[in-house]
């Protein structure tokens, strides 16, 4: 929806009420994550602890929040609610997620004008579909993460076990749902190279986990 969901766009004055603190757009806002804090806070309660991914792929202008640099771009936005979520609604449980796509420009200078800080996210990820898993991709990221975990928060083709072990810093990476299976223009995955990746000693599987962990 074009006109009035995620790829709807925001004028320049609806962006500066929606980050202004008591603005009309940024009371709306608040009520919104009031709206998810209600089901983040049952999952506090039962000390599940959430990978929250807001705003996500920053640097994506598809999307109404993204492809706004700078300090009071979509950064902004992710900061607020932040701390909204974090302070003022008490949410602890959150392990919060910057996340990134891998478009056109993507580079260090691009990577920094969208950092929301250090304070603000506890993982990094980079959505990973024009030419692939790029050596040079993964060295923006592992700057960029300032020592904290990487991952790869999207894919349609799958990282081979070569990748996995050329780029040993991604800590994680999530297939986009039907895109595993067909073609969409990214290339696509045989049933041998998602048992290869999957069955690799570079993945640990949910099976796999209470061994793991213990």
């Amino acid at each position: 929806d074009r006109t009035n969901g995620p790829q709807s766009r925001l004028s320049d004055d609806e962006w500066s009420r929606l980050i202004t603190d008591g603005g009309d757009l940024n009371r709306n806002w608040k009520e919104r994550l009031d709206n998810i804090a209600v089901y983040l806070q049952y999952l506090k309660n039962k000390n599940v602890e959430v990978m929250f991914r807001p705003l996500h792929e920053m640097n994506q202008d598809a999307f109404w929040w993204g492809g706004r640099s700078g300090s009071q771009g979509t950064r902004r936005l992710y900061q607020i609610t932040h701390d909204y979520l974090t302070k003022t609604k008490g949410l602890t449980n959150l392990i919060w997620v910057w996340n990134l796509i891998d478009l056109a420009g993507f580079s260090d200078e691009l990577v920094s004008s969208y950092n929301p800080g250090d304070s603000y996210w506890d993982v990094v990820t980079l959505d990973i579909y024009k030419g692939g898993f790029d050596p040079w991709k993964y060295e923006v990221m592992v700057r960029a993460s300032n020592g904290k975990p990487i991952g790869i928060g999207e894919c349609s083709v799958l990282p081979s076990v070569e990748i996995l072990t050329n780029q040993p810093k991604w800590s994680f990476f999530m297939s986009w749902s039907e895109e595993t299976f067909i073609n969409t223009g990214h290339g696509t995955n045989t049933n041998g190279d998602i048992e290869a990746v999957y069955n690799s000693d570079k993945v640990l599987t949910l099976d796999e986990m209470k061994t793991v962990l213990g």
